[in-house]
């Protein structure tokens, strides 16, 4: 309902009058929306009836009920299981930022693949933490949302490790397969449960699903665990010992890349060679003819893409197929071919039966090396900025995204990194973090900051300083001046003076600080006395400001040099104050009252010259306001002109007297 305080409801163009129609509101961060319906009588101010909440009203005097709809620009930011991805990243991004320095070569490449595994970690917590919540509620509609997020975060680490391999770490052919086969080993956890199942039981050899676990550890290379199980099997039956001892030692020979460049691409090539040729023997021998789970490894340990299609199952995904193929097909697979395995190993695997989706479109275009296409359809795709902000930030950072600007000006990572912050700033906490990503956004930051820190709601005096230290951090001026401002009225209307003087000053707003003196010197001149004694007191330099706040600080000033009994510095103040002008007409009476006590001390307090001018202050109040007292009783006031001028002229005598004294000594 706020929203439509500022801006009107809208209905959409074109509509019909007399049917449905949605109207909208826009807001800093949000829109609402509803849809009603109108009679020929309703139209804008049915609109508005329906955006706050009220029945519209048919043509026919029948009503028809209306639901408001707050559509926001990035839901995600409101859910609180994200908080941690949201907090821990930010931290991760500043220090990505300080750390510009630019390392050499191998350092720099070593700190940026560092930088992307600390995001990958803090995506895996995060996932951790919501499969946690999902499997704790009882609430069907959360652990449905739960469940939901649970799948994001896990695409979202599958693609951001695969970008890590090809982009950041940018492995090179060898290296390049052991990666990919940890990524697929990560990600593709669908067949954990069943593993768990076999080894945990008593005799896992004879469990119904040992052949499949075997064959999955063979399928993600893990050649070991492979043949531990296979040992198991030897063990329990004697007669098919050879043929295992075989398989066994096939497996154990495998040539595979080392990450300590130990071997040569060449030197590999030629070890699979031969190892690839001892296996083909062994199959065309009919070795294991007589055992059909082992003759299936023997044939995916050949690369034969029927054989490792009809593990399809165990498989579940098409990369998984593409990992495992050139495991046994293309052990060196330089990451420029990566893309034609890619596209035929998707085709074979969903071999027509099935789309693609839009992950599969994603993890294609990575390994097209189509990073803009990958940023593009993560854009769409997921349900908010952080993901491809980071990343795209981390990129930029490798010196992979220099070439590709936007057509209004800013950069790729400028972009995204604006949206981002824009969606925390929508948030009643998180928008702290914004003001960090548009810090280190050099083109459009400031003015996107400018914009938004203007729109937070300052609901507490807490918060306004907290925004206005960030504002005074970053020279924002005008910003300060306009928070000041704010929290200045909103204290004048709850009736805090001090409050409302001291975001006044701070604003060096001189009229704002002359209405709220003004405010000041009519409470005292209602009760008598002052408050907030301390702020007044304390002003400083401050009083400048304004004359009446100059005045303001010199009247306190007077009355404690009359407490102090410092009677003649007090009269030559307040005397001061009245012939310099700065005090405003209607408080004269209140200071010619105010030197009557002085008047009438025992000693002589004002010199002949001074209570000539006191004289001519009170004839120029009488001349001026002849019979305009508004706030007091006529009679009050010539009773105090008749005493103050029966003061000064006593105290004119005894000046003279005191005076011609002196003189005659």
């Amino acid at each position: 309902a706020p929203l439509t305080d500022t801006v009107p409801p809208q209905v959409v163009p074109g509509a019909d009058p007399s049917a449905r129609q949605l109207c909208f509101a826009w807001g800093p961060a949000e829109v609402l929306v509803c849809e009603t319906l109108f009679g020929r009588a309703g139209g804008a101010g049915a609109a508005a009836r329906a955006l706050t909440g009220s029945v519209a009203g048919t043509g026919d005097g029948a009503p028809s009920s209306s639901h408001v709809f707050v559509v926001r620009r990035d839901q995600d930011i409101y859910i609180h299981t994200l908080r941690k991805l949201f907090n821990e990243s930010h931290g991760i991004f500043m220090g990505l930022q300080r750390s510009e320095e630019e390392l050499a070569g191998k350092s720099r490449k070593a700190q940026l693949v560092q930088v992307s595994k600390n995001y990958r970690s803090v995506i895996r917590a995060c996932m951790e933490d919501m499969h946690q919540a999902a499997v704790s509620t009882r609430d069907p509609a959360l652990q449905s949302q739960y469940s939901t997020q649970v799948s994001i975060l896990s695409a979202m680490e599958l693609i951001w490790n695969l970008c890590e391999i090809l982009f950041v770490e940018a492995a090179t052919a060898g290296p390049l397969l052991l990666r990919l086969l940890d990524w697929v080993r990560l990600h593709v956890c669908d067949v954990d449960s069943m593993v768990r199942e076999v080894l945990s039981s008593e005799s896992p050899s004879k469990h119904k699903l040992f052949w499949n676990v075997v064959d999955v550890f063979v399928l993600q290379g893990r050649m070991d665990e492979a043949r531990h199980l296979l040992s198991k099997e030897a063990s329990a039956n004697p007669a098919s010992m050879n043929m295992y001892k075989i398989l066994d030692d096939l497996m154990k020979k495998m040539p595979v890349p080392s990450l300590g460049n130990t071997q040569t691409l060449t030197e590999l090539e030629l070890k699979w060679q031969h190892w690839h040729e001892e296996c083909q023997r062994y199959l065309q021998d009919g070795t294991f003819a007589s055992n059909p789970h082992m003759e299936s490894i023997c044939k995916i340990l050949l690369g034969d893409e029927d054989a490792i299609l009809e593990k399809k199952e165990l498989m579940t995904t098409w990369y998984h197929f593409l990992v495992t193929r050139l495991l046994y097909s293309h052990p060196t697979v330089k990451p420029m071919e990566l893309r034609f395995y890619a596209q035929s190993s998707m085709d074979l695997f969903l071999g027509g039966e099935s789309s693609p989706e839009p992950l599969d479109l994603i993890l294609m275009a990575a390994f097209e090396f189509e990073m803009h296409q990958v940023i593009k359809e993560c854009s769409i795709v997921l349900s908010n900025w952080w993901f491809v902000a980071h990343l795209t930030d981390l990129l930029d950072h490798c010196k992979l995204l220099q070439s590709h600007n936007l057509y209004f000006g800013s950069n790729m990572r400028e972009f995204l990194l604006l949206e981002y912050a824009s969606g925390l700033f929508s948030h009643h906490s998180l928008w702290q973090l914004g003001v960090d990503y548009f810090d280190h956004c050099p083109e459009f930051g400031r003015v996107y900051l400018e914009l938004h820190i203007e729109r937070i709601p300052l609901s507490t005096e807490q918060k306004a300083l907290k925004v206005l230290r960030i504002c005074e951090q970053r020279q924002m001026h005008e910003q300060v001046r306009s928070i000041c401002k704010i929290m200045a009225m909103k204290a004048l209307r709850n009736n805090r003076l001090g409050s409302a003087l001291s975001w006044s000053i701070r604003a060096k707003d001189a009229a704002f600080a002359t209405l709220i003196s003004d405010r000041f010197l009519k409470d005292y001149c209602e009760k008598g006395c002052f408050s907030d004694l301390d702020l007044i007191d304390n002003l400083g330099p401050s009083m400048l400001l304004s004359d009446r706040l100059t005045f303001l600080g010199k009247y306190r000033e007077f009355h404690r040099l009359y407490g102090e009994k410092r009677f003649a510095e007090a009269a030559r103040l307040l005397l001061t104050l009245m012939t310099a002008h700065i005090a405003p007409c209607s408080f004269w009476m209140t200071l010619l009252t105010d030197a009557l006590p002085l008047l009438e001390q025992k000693e002589v307090i004002f010199s002949a010259e001074q209570t000539y001018e006191l004289m001519r202050c009170l004839e120029d109040l009488t001349a001026g306001n002849p019979d305009k007292q508004k706030f007091q009783d006529d009679d009050v006031e010539t009773t105090k002109v008749e005493m103050l001028r029966l003061a000064l002229a006593r105290n004119l005598a005894r000046v003279i007297v005191k005076e011609g004294t002196v003189e005659g000594s």
